[in-house]
């Protein structure tokens, strides 16, 4: 991440991390957020509490001809709303759209507005540098593309951060310091954002993974799994029952397509009979980005380095006897 240690904390997931990170940031009624069309099912949700609890108010930048959040829409809208935070997915969970959270840092380090990134679909896969993208919060798990075990998960907290004092809503012992009956100190680092129960084998086993991590080259990672992505989408284009959910240049290794006349259960254990894994995206998870697309579910095929050629030519085969037979 282009961090140092006192700058990071365990969580236990992602959403946790980035729930944390969130409960720190001073909104007080009347406030804005400014996010996209593309962020998270959990994050909204979290925006729509503050809404609801705090009258927050929230804004939703334009998205660009290939689908990601148009820069130039943020740029107007912290100069007319002025946020106190600014939220972005790096990678949405609902597609392969790599957003440009590095041009949107610079615009919230020149607005002095806090800037929150959710790379839960990002790290591990792409190059991550919380320097460059000058983030106050990024979020992360420990499993995906990491491939830690689940119930793992991070958060990288900004020298600005901690220096403002934001800490999250409950601190515990570990997170703090009692110094009298009315009087609590919360620890200088970013373990103010951790508790003190935690379960240390899954930590080992995140632990484990970074490891295996950090003896690769992640640009090499990300240059593969573009590439492998790039050959699958090619292929799923020449079906005209399917519809490839990503446009533009910038693009993940996550393949998102919609299907023409399936169901999505049954699509998906046909693939899964054939020891093929994918997952399934609702509208309800991705409300913006799947209504726009007129889809009420897609397939989603995450693809890692690991991943050959011919696994690719295998799954296409199997789709051609899936979508023969409607």
């Amino acid at each position: 991440l282009n961090s140092q240690a006192h700058n990071i904390a365990f969580a236990n997931n992602a959403t946790d991390a980035y729930s944390r990170a969130l409960s720190a940031v001073p909104l007080k009624e009347g406030d804005t957020i400014l996010t996209t069309r593309n962020d998270y099912v959990s994050n909204i949700i979290s925006f729509l509490q503050l809404q609801k609890k705090r009258n927050i108010h929230i804004e939703l930048a334009e998205n660009g001809e290939d689908g990601a959040v148009d820069v130039q829409s943020m740029a107007d809208l912290i100069a007319k709303k002025q946020p106190k935070l600014v939220a972005v997915t790096h990678v949405p969970t609902s597609s392969g759209l790599v957003q440009d959270v590095t041009a949107i840092g610079a615009l919230c380090a020149a607005a002095d507005t806090w800037y929150l990134v959710d790379a839960c679909q990002s790290v591990g896969q792409l190059p991550v540098d919380v320097q460059a993208i000058q983030c106050d919060f990024l979020s992360a798990t420990g499993r995906k593309f990491l491939r830690g075990p689940r119930g793992t998960g991070f958060l990288y907290v900004s020298d600005k951060a901690l220096k403002a004092g934001l800490e999250p809503l409950f601190l515990d012992l570990h997170s703090a310091e009692w110094l009298g009956p009315q009087q609590y100190r919360a620890v200088e680092s970013a373990k103010r954002f951790e508790i003190w129960e935690r379960n240390y084998g899954l930590i080992l086993g995140l632990k484990s993974a970074v490891d295996y991590f950090l003896k690769e080259d992640v640009q090499l990672i990300s240059q593969r799994i573009i590439q492998l992505a790039q050959l699958l989408r090619e292929k799923l284009a020449q079906f005209p029952s399917l519809q490839v959910m990503e446009k533009g240049p910038a693009k993940s290794g996550i393949v998102t397509v919609k299907v023409a006349a399936h169901e999505p259960i049954p699509f998906q254990k046909a693939l899964l009979a054939e020891r093929i894994n994918t997952s399934l995206i609702y509208q309800e998870g991705a409300r913006f980005d799947l209504a726009q697309n007129d889809a009420a579910w897609v397939s989603r095929m995450s693809l890692h380095y690991y991943n050959t050629e011919a696994e690719i030519r295998q799954l296409i085969q199997v789709l051609e006897s899936i979508l023969e037979n409607v």
